[in-house]
C-alpha cells in the first residue's frame, strides 16, 4: 500500500495541477494578508473561500485520478496484491497531495507574516486542519462515487452534483425548512441537520474558534448552545473524522464486491 502511494503521490506532485493549486493558495495568502495587512481577519476572508473551493478542487481531483488511472488498477489488480491495499494507497496518494498543496501554500505567505509570533496562530492552524479535513473527506466522497459509475461522465456529473448538494443546495432547502416551520421546535433537528453536512460542521468549527457569534447563524448558535466552545470544537472534530471514515469503509467494502 506504502508503495502505491507513494507513486500516485510523486505521480500527483509532479502534475502541472498541483502547482497550480498550490500557487493558488500561495498568492491567495499573500494578497489577503497584504490587503487585510491583519492575520486575524486573513484566516476570517480564508474560511469562506476554503470551506467551498477546497472541497470542489478535492471532487474534482478525486475523480479525475480514479478514472485516468484505470488502466494502471487493473494491472495492479493482476498483480498478488490485495484491492483494499491498491485503493487505499491510491486515495491517500491523492489526499495527502492536495492537502500538502493547502498546507504548504498558505502556510509560507502566513509564516512570512509572522503567524508564529501572532495571537492568531492557533486560529491558522485549525483553518489548516479543517482544510485538510475537507481534502480527505471529499476525496474518499468522489473516489466512492467514481467507483460506482463506471461512465466517466456519470461520474463527473454525481460528484459534482454531490458537491453542490452539501455547499449550496443543503443550507438553502434547510433555511426555507426554518421558515416554514418556525412554529416548531427545531433545536436537535438543526443540531442534527449540521452533522450531515461536513461543510457546515467546518465552518461552526472555525466559527466557534474565532467566537464570533455574529456570524455562527441559527446552526452554529444552536451547536454552541448544546455543547460549549471546547466540547463543540471536539464534538466537531470527531465527526469530522467519522465523515472520513465512512466513506473509506464504503470505498473498502465497494472494492471487495465490484468486478473489474
Amino acid at each position: 500500500m506504502f508503495k502505491i502511494l507513494k507513486y500516485s503521490f510523486s505521480d500527483l506532485i509532479r502534475s502541472r495541477w498541483s502547482y497550480v493549486y498550490f500557487l493558488f493558495y500561495l498568492a491567495l495568502g499573500f494578497v489577503l494578508l497584504f490587503l487585510n495587512n491583519s492575520i486575524s481577519k486573513a484566516v476570517i476572508t480564508l474560511m469562506n473561500i476554503i470551506i467551498v473551493l477546497t472541497p470542489l478542487i478535492a471532487t474534482i481531483f478525486g475523480v479525475m485520478y480514479y478514472y485516468n488511472s484505470k488502466e494502471f488498477t487493473e494491472l495492479l489488480l493482476a498483480q498478488p496484491i490485495k484491492r483494499k491495499q491498491i485503493f487505499m494507497g491510491q486515495y491517500l496518494g491523492v489526499a495527502i497531495s492536495l492537502s500538502l498543496s493547502l498546507v504548504l501554500g498558505l502556510g509560507i505567505p502566513f509564516v512570512a507574516y509572522g503567524a508564529f509570533q501572532s495571537t492568531a496562530i492557533f486560529d491558522f492552524i485549525l483553518l489548516i486542519v479543517v482544510g485538510a479535513f475537507l481534502n480527505f473527506i471529499f476525496v474518499a466522497l468522489s473516489y466512492s462515487i467514481a467507483l460506482s459509475n463506471e461512465n466517466k461522465i456519470k461520474g463527473f456529473g454525481y460528484a459534482i452534483l454531490m458537491w453542490l448538494f452539501l455547499a449550496v443546495i443543503y443550507d438553502g432547502v434547510f433555511l426555507i425548512s426554518l421558515v416554514v416551520f418556525n412554529d416548531y421546535p427545531l433545536d436537535k433537528v438543526a443540531l442534527l441537520a449540521t452533522m450531515f453536512n461536513p461543510i457546515d460542521l467546518s465552518r461552526i468549527l472555525i466559527l466557534l474558534k474565532l467566537d464570533i457569534s455574529a456570524l455562527l447563524g441559527y446552526t452554529g448558535a444552536v451547536f454552541k448552545e448544546f455543547f460549549g466552545t471546547n466540547t463543540g470544537l471536539i464534538t466537531s472534530l470527531g465527526l469530522l473524522s467519522l465523515w472520513v471514515l465512512a466513506p473509506i469503509w464504503r470505498i473498502n467494502t465497494k472494492v471487495k464486491k465490484k468486478d473489474f
